[in-house]
C-alpha cells in the first residue's frame, strides 16, 4: 500500500493529521510556509519536530548558492533523526545539484530531492544517491501532467532506476485529484504527497456513485433555494 504524506505548513493541521494512522509522513516547502505566514523558519520546524518525533518530515533548503545549500542542509539534518532534507534538483540558474546530493547522501544525510520533472533528472538523481542512506526521489507528476504529458511512464521508469538503491523511495508529488493516489499505488510508487483538499476525499473510496449523484443534485437544489433564484 502506498504511503500517504501530508503536504502543508499549518502547524495545527499537521498535528491533527499526525493522529491519523494512514498518514505516514509530512512534507513542506518555503512556498507553503510563506503562504501560511511563517516568518521564523527554524522556530516553525523545531516546533513541529517537538511533536512529531517518529514519522518522516521533509524541510527544504532555500539558498540559491550551492555551497550555502550544503550548509543549510547540514543544519536542517541536525534537527532530528526523522528529518529528510529537501534539495532541489537544480538552482534558479539551472545549475544541477547532483554533486551536492552525492556528497550529502554519502555522509549519511537523508535527502528528499525535489522539483524533478524529467526521466533524465530522475536517473541522475538516483545515481547520485548512496545505496546505504535512505532517500526520496520526488517527481512532480502533477506538473508533468499539466503540460499534457502522461507522467505514469516516467514514474515507472524511475522505479526501475531505484531498484539499484534499495533505501530509495519514489514520491509522486503535486497530485491534482484523488485518482492520482490510486494511479500511484497501482504502479508501485512508494509515497504520494496529499494536500488537505485531497485528504478530505480519501474516504470516498468505494462509495456508491448513485448516492453521490443524488447528493450532488441535492446540493444544487439547496443552493438554488438558498440563493432565492426564480424564473
Amino acid at each position: 500500500m502506498i504511503k500517504v504524506y501530508a503536504d502543508g505548513a499549518d502547524k495545527q493541521s499537521i498535528l491533527e493529521l499526525n493522529k491519523l494512522d494512514y498518514v505516514s509522513g509530512f512534507t513542506t516547502n518555503p512556498t507553503l510556509m510563506a503562504k501560511a505566514g511563517i516568518t521564523d523558519y527554524v522556530g516553525f520546524a523545531k516546533g513541529i519536530l517537538e511533536e512529531i518525533t517518529e514519522k518522516p518530515i521533509s524541510f527544504e533548503v532555500f539558498s540559491d548558492d550551492i555551497d550555502e545549500m550544503e550548509r543549510q542542509a547540514r543544519e536542517i539534518n541536525s534537527w532530528g533523526k526523522n528529518v529528510y532534507v529537501k534539495i532541489p534538483v537544480m538552482n534558479t540558474k539551472g545549475s544541477p545539484t547532483y554533486t551536492l546530493q552525492r556528497k550529502l547522501s554519502n555522509d549519511g544525510i537523508k535527502l528528499n530531492v525535489t522539483a524533478i520533472l524529467t526521466t533524465s533528472q530522475a536517473e541522475l538523481v538516483t545515481d547520485a544517491l548512496d545505496e546505504n542512506t535512505p532517500s526520496i526521489v520526488s517527481i512532480f507528476a502533477g506538473r508533468v501532467a499539466d503540460t499534457g504529458v502522461d507522467p505514469i511512464p516516467q514514474m515507472v521508469k524511475a522505479l526501475e532506476y531505484l531498484k539499484s538503491k534499495p533505501l530509495g523511495e519514489l514520491l509522486w508529488a503535486s497530485p491534482r485529484e484523488v485518482l492520482n493516489v490510486y494511479q500511484a499505488d497501482s504502479i508501485g510508487c512508494h509515497i504520494i504527497t496529499v494536500t488537505p483538499e485531497i485528504m478530505k476525499k480519501l474516504d470516498l473510496k468505494g462509495k456508491d456513485l448513485d448516492k453521490i449523484s443524488r447528493e450532488t443534485v441535492q446540493m444544487f437544489y439547496d443552493d438554488a433555494n438558498s440563493a432565492g433564484f426564480s424564473l
